[in-house]
């Protein structure tokens, strides 16, 4: 089976999990599937799965690609989400501790509507241009080395503790210790994104 073959089926799979196909599925695919190659995961759903870690910076249609082709998941905490609105991600392999950055480029943009400025509709240009381009002439790739701390680990959690305020349990080091020693959930020491009507 050849690359685009392998594409092709990997882009059913994206449009199953995000529900539609667009061209940031396929720009997030294409960069998944550089991802792994980069550090050496040719497996990600299966023998390679426990191996994987990849940081997305972007809650948008690319995040859904970069899950759907590696198999990666909030909740086996092999995804990571760092709110940065950037099209980018991190791919780390935990076993050999390689890792590359990898971030769409600006200009892939315009490289749609250069390449292929006869086609009539926006989505159909970048369709061609992100599924025909070379991985140099769409994305910017950076070596990188990644810190994991044991807290962000995949796995049971390593710590569970229960917050003086709310009572609600804490995992994995994410609480705040006050100078007087009580524990604290981030949103009762400095706010929440949601207020209550009770």
């Amino acid at each position: 089976m050849d690359e685009m073959e392998t594409l092709d089926e990997l882009l059913k799979q994206c449009e199953v999990l995000h529900g539609h196909m667009c061209a940031g599925q396929l720009l997030g695919a294409r960069m998944a599937l550089l991802g792994c190659r980069l550090i050496g995961i040719d497996d990600p759903h299966e023998r390679d799965r426990k191996k994987l870690i990849v940081w997305v910076k972007i809650d948008r249609c690319m995040a859904d690609a970069v899950s759907a082709v590696t198999g990666v998941r909030l909740g086996k905490r092999s995804l990571k989400y760092q709110d940065y609105g950037k099209g980018a991600a991190t791919f780390l392999n935990m076993e050999t501790d390689k890792a590359f950055r990898i971030v769409a480029l600006e200009s892939s943009r315009a490289l749609a509507d250069v390449r292929f400025g006869e086609i009539q509709g926006k989505r159909e240009r970048q369709f061609r241009a992100y599924r025909e381009a070379t991985d140099e002439e769409l994305f910017k790739l950076e070596r990188v080395k990644v810190e994991l701390k044991d807290f962000d680990a995949p796995g049971s959690p390593r710590s569970r503790v229960i917050c003086s305020q709310c009572f609600e349990g804490v995992n994995d080091g994410r609480e705040i210790i006050m100078e007087s020693g009580r524990v604290f959930s981030r949103p009762c020491a400095s706010g929440a994104y949601y207020r209550s009507l009770d």
